[in-house]
């Protein structure tokens, strides 16, 4: 009878055990590694979690890049600055396991937070990185309406000026009518290539 109980204590226990690892939620925490060995983190992290099945709870692993127009001896080069160096950042369920593969990953001195214990990011300042990498863009705000005057920067109808007959958010695009070979015609442009004639 007591070695019943005993095996029906375990399985509560195992249970409650499994129940609770459900009920954590999905976050993004910071890992902090060696400066310079955030790529190196990553594609190690990934790896581990493949080889030790561990893709139902460490989801998503993310240097902080953004892109950065340099201009340099007059020409324009896009770079991938890293935003936070020696940071990398991880989608996951914390549990002792995946807590055990992130820290032991080669490069990862450690998560972020007070002693041992990780703190996750807040929603807000997970999106405010995910939007500072383009990973989810933001939307380009567009200052005319139609009937206004708009002058064409860049593309192959640079420097016409035309009046804006259409105007799709959606896509943001515009549609402009331009004058060519002395005859209107309209032509479809995103929203960067049009400025306001003031």
């Amino acid at each position: 009878m007591k070695e019943k109980e005993d095996v029906l204590e375990v399985k509560e226990e195992v249970l409650e055990n499994q129940s609770q690892e459900e009920t954590q939620d999905v976050r993004w925490y910071v890992v902090h590694t060696y400066s310079g060995y955030e790529n190196k983190v990553k594609v190690n992290l990934e790896r581990r979690v493949e080889s030790m099945a561990m893709e139902d709870k460490i989801f998503r692993v993310v240097v902080p890049m953004e892109e950065q127009i340099v201009i340099k001896n007059g020409k324009r080069k896009v770079v991938n600055r890293k935003i936070y160096p020696g940071y990398v950042l991880v989608e996951m369920v914390i549990t002792d396991d995946s807590w055990y593969v992130v820290r032991n990953t080669p490069g990862v001195t450690g998560f972020v937070g007070p002693g041992s214990k990780p703190v996750p990011l807040s929603d807000e300042e997970s999106r405010n990185i995910l939007r500072m990498m383009g990973i989810e863009e933001p939307k380009i705000e567009l200052d005319v309406e139609i009937g206004e005057e708009v002058r064409v920067i860049s593309g192959p109808f640079s420097n016409f000026t035309g009046k804006i007959e259409a105007i799709y958010p959606d896509k943001e695009k515009v549609k402009v009518t331009v004058s060519m070979f002395g005859r209107p015609t309209p032509i479809e442009l995103s929203y960067t290539q049009i400025e306001k004639i003031l």
